[in-house]
């Protein structure tokens, strides 16, 4: 499926198969997940993709070939790519632990044509082992939802008393590992979603409400998940002193202005970018131990359109993965 202008519908095309280059390895694609990032490059809010262009970064698939130089898995070894898709390894970022913020990364179904294919090319270096207990639809969605929660969960630090604000495919996920590390799970959705806040709760969350209603108690730390600017200073404002609010999206609309009191008292608003090998490598390990149950709606490649449009509406309940590959699932 091909977006060939922004702000247009994804129409089904018959491409040449990719050849793998050097360090690359060829997938036969079995899933792919459609995330919040694929809505924002449709609708033009990130404005710089490659076009015509194959989205999709949640890619699960099994290797079909190599190229030069690339040993690092097995044909028929079943693997999973993220977003963040190559690093140029040599920049003051890469050198220092910090390769998600690379200035001339490139990113898997933006810059670089992604898993929304029966075929699919990635770099072996930022290519992942799939945890054998997780389905090829099961385990899509831990590729980045998982992974960029993740590295969103680390940035509150210790925070006990957690918030989660817009509760879809990450917070579904990141609400399971909160509730396993001990912490207790507030979320925040929005007013007339019921279905939502019982979702919640069934995950672990202590208390789910309206994003402008106040906790029973004052958060220790937040994720804002939704990409709206208003939302960091709702959840700065019910925030305890040195409490830490992260935004998680990629994008957001702008956040209002607000007074430094609000501020005051070491508590801090930041941002997650990308992903590194090392956040992969320590969720992947991580998600059969918690165990992670990931809630997926499974859709044909050629109903894409209609999964972005339900992340889009809000209606989608966990997350949204196309199946791919023709055979028997796994």
């Amino acid at each position: 499926m091909v977006l060939e202008r922004q702000r247009e519908p994804l129409r089904l095309a018959e491409l040449p198969d990719p050849e793998p280059g050097p360090g690359q390895v060829l997938l036969s694609v079995a899933a792919c997940g459609v995330c919040r990032t694929d809505l924002h490059i449709v609708d033009g809010e990130l404005s710089k993709p490659k076009l015509p262009l194959v989205l999709g970064h949640q890619i699960v698939g099994t290797v079909a070939g190599a190229g030069e130089g690339a040993e690092r898995f097995a044909p028929g070894e079943r693997v999973g790519v993220p977003w963040l898709g190559w690093t140029d390894g040599t920049c003051r970022y890469c050198t220092s632990g910090r390769e998600n913020l690379c200035d001339r990364a490139r990113f898997t179904g933006y810059d670089i044509d992604g898993g929304y294919a029966e075929l699919a090319v990635a770099d072996e270096r930022f290519c992942f082992p799939i945890p054998a207990s997780y389905s090829d639809e099961q385990a899509a969605p831990l590729l980045c939802a998982g992974l960029i929660g993740y590295r969103a969960l680390r940035l509150v630090g210790e925070a006990e008393r957690i918030g989660f604000y817009g509760f879809g495919a990450a917070a579904h996920i990141l609400c399971q590992v909160a509730v396993h590390q001990g912490r207790r799970v507030f979320a925040f959705t929005r007013e007339d979603d019921e279905a939502g806040q019982q979702f919640a709760r069934g995950l672990g969350a202590e208390w789910a409400g309206a994003s402008g209603d106040p906790p029973p108690e004052e958060l220790d730390g937040a994720i804002v998940f939704a990409p709206v600017g208003s939302l960091m200073t709702e959840a700065l404002r019910v925030s305890a002193k040195g409490a830490r609010i992260i935004s998680a999206g990629i994008h957001m609309s702008d956040i209002p202005a607000f007074s430094y009191e609000q501020l005051w008292g070491e508590r801090s608003m930041g941002s997650v970018a990308n992903l590194t090998r090392q956040d992969g490598e320590e969720f992947l390990a991580l998600a059969p131990k918690v165990p992670i149950r990931t809630e997926v709606e499974v859709h044909p490649l050629e109903a894409v359109n209609e999964a972005i449009d339900s992340i889009r509406s809000g209606s989608l309940r966990g997350a949204a993965v196309l199946r791919i590959a023709s055979g028997p699932p796994r």
